[in-house]
């Protein structure tokens, strides 16, 4: 996902993977991205993430989803974390040590306010250029750094990441899907 001028990218790779079985196009139906209120929503990790996630955020009212802005998305995925664990069985255990109940996923929220990641115990970033999840995230880094510069577009930024991925990690494979938003108005800074 990156940001350039006043547009926003957001683009994913295609292929499944279960351990080291793989399911490219044409073998089963997956977008890694899914629209919610004028945003696309990307997540990484199990498969079982992007149905939950599609439900989850759907059955919080309307005011309850909050996807334009670093807080808005926190209280967000702050009341989405009960359902996950009530309604979809969410087991929130991953280390002895950890400070908060984790919600096991990683996704990435692009709109026309700008381009946002949610971690596993709600942090939530705002990025200014460009970021990457997922098992093919340090290839994408890497030629999103290297292209940042020069580019034109936010989809060439984003283009070259998940080819980079799909080009050099076993677990991601083309087609890209990838979208495109203007920026509304100067990303709301907290």
């Amino acid at each position: 996902m990156t940001r350039v001028g006043g547009t926003v990218a957001i683009a994913s790779d295609s292929l499944v993977t279960f351990g080291e079985t793989r399911l490219p196009v044409g073998y089963e139906a997956n977008d890694k991205l899914f629209a919610l209120d004028g945003s696309l929503i990307g997540a990484v990790g199990s498969v079982a993430h992007l149905p939950v996630l599609r439900q989850a955020l759907a059955a919080l009212a309307p005011e309850e989803r909050q996807l334009q802005t670093r807080d808005g998305l926190f209280d967000t995925f702050l009341r989405l974390h009960p359902k996950l664990k009530d309604r979809f069985f969410l087991n929130t255990k991953e280390h002895d040590s950890d400070p908060y109940e984790s919600s096991q996923f990683s996704i990435l929220v692009a709109n026309p306010r700008g381009i946002f990641g949610v971690e596993s115990y709600r942090e939530v970033f705002e990025f200014e250029r460009f970021w990457a999840i997922g098992s093919g995230r340090r290839f994408a880094l890497g030629a999103m750094h290297a292209v940042y510069a020069k580019a034109k577009t936010a989809r060439e930024v984003a283009e070259a990441g998940v080819l980079a991925g799909c080009e050099f990690d076993t677990s991601s494979g083309g087609p890209v899907r990838l979208h495109t938003f203007r920026l509304k108005t100067t990303p709301h800074k907290e």
